[in-house]
């Protein structure tokens, strides 16, 4: 029976020592994991920073494209009031209109061109003139 204690006293120590070199391998296994989380935790901190400002970057550009299609608008609202004919100013001075009040012509909405010349014959040339440009510029003479 001696015997018997000594071998199965001999297999528990080999066994003890079994399970203690795995315990320690298991702890360097656990240390080098650690490790490695780590490190990786830092990548995973610099990717989601990256992340983060690419977002903050998306928003920036949302912001800049809203602000270039309101100008794009405003620039062709522009262009459409810049082809529309400006009001033409309507009045004349009351001299030319009391001139042309003695040829004949009461009403400026049309003027034909011979009662225009009619009542203009009095004139000297550059008197014409000037009633015309006059005329033109008021809108009521093409």
């Amino acid at each position: 029976m001696q015997i018997e204690a000594n071998q199965v006293e001999g297999a528990m120590s080999e066994g003890i020592e079994k399970l203690s070199a795995a315990v320690s391998l298991l702890e360097r296994a656990i240390a080098s994991l650690e490790q490695r989380d780590a490190s990786m935790s830092g990548d995973v901190q610099r990717i989601v920073a990256a992340v983060e400002h690419g977002a903050e970057i998306s928003q920036r550009e949302l912001e800049l494209e809203r602000k270039l299609a309101t100008a794009e608008q405003q620039i062709a609202e522009l262009r459409v009031q810049a082809t529309k004919p400006a009001a033409a100013r309507k009045t004349l001075p009351a001299s030319t209109t009391q001139l042309l009040a003695k040829g004949g012509i009461t009403s400026l909405e049309s003027i034909e061109a011979g009662a225009l010349d009619a009542a203009l014959t009095g004139l000297s040339l550059e008197q014409r003139i000037a009633v015309k440009a006059q005329l033109m510029r008021a809108g009521t003479l093409a």
